[in-house]
């Protein structure tokens, strides 16, 4: 497991990777900006600092799940990675037709992908001083090669927050990399002066190149914006005077 987090009013940041036993990675990357002297930590060195600052540890086994061992055993028969409803489906026969009729549609990093199951979980806030902050979790994906990071833990791709905005990307992991996409969004308000939601558009656009992904975003100003080009993304989003909006689909 991997997680991220970033204060934006000073660029403060914290990330891990490498996780089997913290029960809460998110809480682990907020140690390492606020308790150590580095930005990055992974296996086991990531693990022994969770141990000393006394961070919620479990066994290995409380994050297998019988629905993600079903998952698991299709994606090693099929040898790849899982299919998830969210991609694009345009040239597939059915979601339903095995590994087979997805195999050729589908790629990521420019190899076949027939299954895709993202597990990322995103958070962006913004204060009443206009003080933005994000964070993000993630298991990975199933049945990825051992040693394999991907963007949620790297500030810049999946995560970023400064001055202008907070942004949460997920999807696919190498392709967001490649973009560093959660920095572009507060890159192109900087040097573009473009607002929040023109900025997630254009990220979306010309940055997310033949990869799928999505990412929310706020701004100082307390501006909300969402963008993806997948089938859909889950979402939400809260306000302190009780507004509240939830959503999948376009």
């Amino acid at each position: 497991m991997e997680a991220s987090i970033m204060d934006g009013p000073k660029r403060r940041c914290g990330a891990v990777s490498g996780l089997t036993t913290v029960k809460n990675p998110i809480s682990l990357a907020r140690l390492v900006m606020d308790k150590s002297p580095h930005s990055y930590m992974a296996f086991d060195g990531a693990e022994e600092f969770a141990r000393r600052q006394g961070v919620a540890l479990v066994d290995n086994q409380y994050f297998i799940t019988e629905e993600n061992v079903g998952m698991l055993k299709l994606a090693k028969e099929a040898n790849s990675i899982l299919f998830d409803y969210r991609i694009p489906t345009v040239g597939l026969e059915t979601c339903s037709a095995g590994a087979a009729s997805v195999e050729a549609a589908l790629q990521m990093n420019g190899l076949p992908l027939s299954v895709y199951a993202p597990e990322t979980v995103g958070c962006v806030v913004v204060d009443g001083q206009g003080r933005c902050a994000a964070g993000t979790s993630t298991g990975g994906l199933m049945n990825k090669m051992s040693g394999r990071i991907g963007d949620s833990p790297l500030i810049g791709a999946g995560t970023y927050a400064g001055e202008l905005c907070g942004v949460s990307c997920t999807g696919e992991g190498e392709a967001i990399i490649r973009g560093t996409l959660a920095r572009d969004v507060a890159a192109v308000m900087e040097y573009k002066g473009l607002g929040l939601q023109e900025a997630v558009d254009f990220v979306i656009k010309e940055r997310l190149d033949e990869g799928m992904a999505g990412m929310i975003a706020v701004s100082r100003n307390g501006e909300v914006a969402y963008g993806f080009n997948t089938t859909g993304m889950f979402r939400g989003c809260a306000t302190e005077d009780g507004f509240m909006e939830v959503g999948i689909w376009e």
